[in-house]
């Protein structure tokens, strides 16, 4: 069978709206991970361990084997959590966070480059964090965690309306800001971020999403801290305003996932190859 062919997705798909492609600005999103990434440790997954114990292994071990998909997987884990919603967040707020963010999204904003934070993870804890960490008003796209009288529950807002498989599809986050004329520089580390890399134009990725991306054959750039992201965009930025044709080029991919190769309703994706 032929691969998919690649398709532009309408901006109506994304659930929060694309900022418009202004003149004169550089043709660029960030698009940047939470858990693992602006946050130096996977907070959701310590949540889980934390609060779930062993009784999260099992899941863990098959959402990062790629046999079952995060939304049903959150939404079940957010009825186990503690009643009690300042004991989670107590937790969450002691995280350590990347001291470099604040000042990488500061200067993101002065090349007049779009940037956002995309999360499939709980979602509660990011406005918080960055808000203490000092960084700029920015969009954050990701579920939400709601504390009521019966506990916690899950919506997902940023969710693909006809595919289940993951909480937040950055897939769609990708794709919407490409159909705006952008090129999209997406930075992670893990395996919640694997659909986003596979159709961004640039990928900075550490840990497990440098095997991902080895595994696949997609180039990427390791890093360490969000000064060597800035200082990318900063050499980017300059000699794109020199040469517009020096930015990374865009070309659209055959889908991989969604309800494209997959057929709508699914809840845990098929085995990857």
């Amino acid at each position: 069978m032929p691969d998919p062919q690649p398709v532009r997705v309408p901006l109506a798909d994304a659930a929060m709206p694309i900022p418009p492609l202004l003149p004169g600005g550089p043709p660029v999103a960030l698009l940047v991970d939470f858990d693992g990434t602006i946050a130096l440790t996977d907070v959701a997954d310590t949540i889980r361990y934390r609060f779930l114990g062993e009784a999260y292994r099992a899941d863990d071990e098959a959402y990062v084997a790629g046999l079952e998909g995060s939304r049903s997987q959150l939404r079940e884990q957010a009825r186990r959590l503690p009643a009690t919603q300042s004991e989670v967040e107590a937790l969450a707020d002691a995280q350590p966070h990347d001291s470099t963010f604040a000042p990488f999204a500061r200067r993101a904003l002065e090349l007049g480059v779009a940037i956002e934070v995309v999360s499939d993870g709980f979602g509660f804890y990011i406005e918080p964090a960055l808000e203490r960490m000092g960084a700029p008003r920015i969009p954050v796209v990701t579920a939400q965690t709601l504390w009521g009288a019966g506990g916690a529950s899950m919506t997902f807002p940023n969710g693909h309306p006809d595919c289940f498989v993951c909480g937040t599809c950055k897939r769609q986050r990708v794709l919407a800001h490409q159909a705006a004329g952008r090129i999209v520089v997406f930075v992670g580390d893990g395996e919640s971020d694997y659909y986003a890399a596979a159709y961004s134009d640039a990928i900075f990725a550490k840990r497990s999403l440098v095997d991902l991306c080895r595994s696949e054959g997609w180039p990427f750039r390791r890093w360490h801290d969000f000064t060597e992201v800035q200082e990318w965009l900063d050499a980017t930025v300059a000699a794109w305003r020199s040469d517009p044709d020096s930015l990374p080029r865009h070309s659209a991919k055959p889908f991989i996932c969604g309800p494209e190769v997959w057929g709508p309703g699914l809840t845990d994706p098929p085995r990857r190859r």
